[in-house]
């Protein structure tokens, strides 16, 4: 079976793209496509999905059928938890347990019916399903 590096380039090279053709066709970043084709994209948004499709003249669930599957991977209440606590402590700089990738995090400031401030630590990856919501 092919990777999904391998895919994007054999249908780049077969439509006559350069990198940088396809990511000006597909309206991207060269750094996606160069990330894609270097196997370090796992995982694509849905409209990065569509827009190679359409432009490599290929089905998106062809391409969805290479991307990695993260879904399988359970991560335990400890290290979610352990999460919570760096991201309302400040921490940056940390990787998604899943994946490795580096996770986009913030803290809401929101209020209960008391007006007592309460803070909620919240977190997805930039790559992967994964996300901290509470």
């Amino acid at each position: 079976m092919k990777t999904l590096a391998q895919f994007i380039q054999h249908k780049r090279d077969e439509a006559g793209y350069s990198p940088k053709g396809l990511a000006n066709e597909c309206n991207l970043p060269l750094s996606l496509i160069e990330d894609i084709e270097a196997g370090k994209e796992l995982f694509l948004p849905v409209t990065v999905r569509q827009n190679l499709a359409k432009v490599l003249k290929c089905l998106p669930k062809e391409i969805k059928a290479l991307e990695k599957d993260f879904s399988y991977y359970t991560i335990s209440q400890e290290i979610i938890d352990s999460l919570k606590e760096l991201i309302l402590n400040g921490a940056g700089g940390l990787k998604c347990p899943k994946c490795g990738a580096p996770l986009v995090t913030r803290v809401a400031r929101l209020y209960d019916l008391e007006d007592n401030l309460m803070l909620h630590p919240k977190a997805h990856c930039s790559k992967c399903s994964f996300h901290i919501t509470e």
